[in-house]
């Protein structure tokens, strides 16, 4: 059993200012996994640059080429919430790259599974625009990577950062080789991800959304992962499962409203786990989105990257939501989405 950890320095020269992703968010992981012993158990993979062919699979050249151009003008803000510096585009192409190669590390067996701690984040970036805090669409890129250099033709997305990753579901909404699942509040930014949303021609049925209401904690996102997620991936039988891992949803983020706790991400870490070795060789790959508390964003990943250790965290520092919300009702959306789906 080994887990592979891919990073980059040049993933802090994404200089963003005063925003809330920062490079400080990198730091505080790296230094977490190192006080925590975690680090020592991990192999490092190396990542490389993607090449402008394969971001290309997923954004336009034009996109890119001037997201270069404008970063080596100094950078600025690409729209309201997403900001570039001068580095940002080779910060941005080694992210797209650090996921291939997270992935070419768990295709090869270098590594069992693999965790990729990148920066900028990936999945608002769409076909020609930043969004979100994304400048390029990582995990859409390297799901294009993995479908063309190892001859796959099913690959499973399953994101669970707090806002829907728009730019993901559109990439692969009329195709039947990438599933998109995604467990996101609603409504929020970006305002898409809706029940209804299921893809389209080929893709119809392909994509698989759980819109939750703001105040759902770990009961509730259990559901989806063992109500929607589970059967929908066991129907699907990945070759690969790719992990958009955004940690925002957890309730000492304030970004959200959401009540997810450290140990409901290990939760979420180990069902993601067990449907890999299951279903696809255990080929599994997590790869950094959201997450904006620090604290909680440097103990979610250590408690899931100890569940692909097989060492799951038995506490949880952060303890329980000390928000005095009730729990919402989920009853009509779940069953839904079971409907929209055709599950039991």
């Amino acid at each position: 059993m080994s887990v592979g950890l891919v990073y980059h320095p040049i993933y802090l020269e994404h200089d963003t200012g005063y925003h809330c992703e920062t490079a400080e968010r990198l730091t505080t992981i790296l230094s977490y996994l190192e006080n925590t012993g975690t680090m020592d158990k991990l192999i490092a993979v190396q990542p490389q640059a993607a090449t402008v062919e394969q971001i290309a699979r997923v954004h336009s050249p034009s996109y890119i080429s001037g997201i270069e151009s404008f970063a080596k003008r100094g950078g600025g803000y690409l729209d309201g919430d997403t900001v570039a510096s001068p580095q940002s585009y080779q910060a941005a192409i080694y992210a797209a790259g650090g996921i291939i190669s997270a992935v070419d590390a768990v295709m090869s067996r270098d590594v069992t599974y693999s965790f990729a701690l990148v920066r900028p984040p990936g999945h608002h970036a769409v076909h020609d625009a930043a969004m979100g805090f994304c400048i390029f669409n990582n995990v859409a890129i390297a799901a294009r990577e993995a479908i063309a250099k190892y001859r796959l033709e099913r690959v499973l997305i399953a994101d669970f950062d707090v806002h829907h990753g728009n730019g993901t579901q559109d990439q692969f909404y009329s195709e039947s080789s990438v599933l998109y699942f995604s467990t996101h509040q609603y409504p929020f930014y970006p305002g898409s991800g809706g029940v209804g949303e299921i893809g389209a021609g080929e893709g119809e049925g392909y994509t698989v959304d759980v819109p939750m209401p703001g105040g759902c904690g770990d009961s509730e996102y259990m559901r989806a992962f063992e109500e929607v997620l589970t059967p929908v991936t066991k129907r699907f039988k990945p070759q690969l499962i790719l992990v958009s891992a955004g940690y925002d949803a957890h309730w000492a983020d304030s970004i959200s409203s959401m009540q997810v706790t450290t140990s409901g991400y290990g939760k979420m870490a180990t069902i993601v786990k067990s449907l890999a070795d299951e279903l696809c060789q255990s080929r599994l790959v997590f790869a950094l989105e959201g997450g904006y508390n620090i604290e909680a964003l440097a103990e979610s990943v250590d408690a899931t990257i100890n569940v692909l250790l097989d060492s799951p965290k038995t506490y949880d520092t952060l303890g329980k939501p000390r928000r005095s919300w009730s729990p919402p009702d989920t009853e009509d959306l779940f069953s839904r989405i079971k409907e929209t789906h055709k599950l039991d």
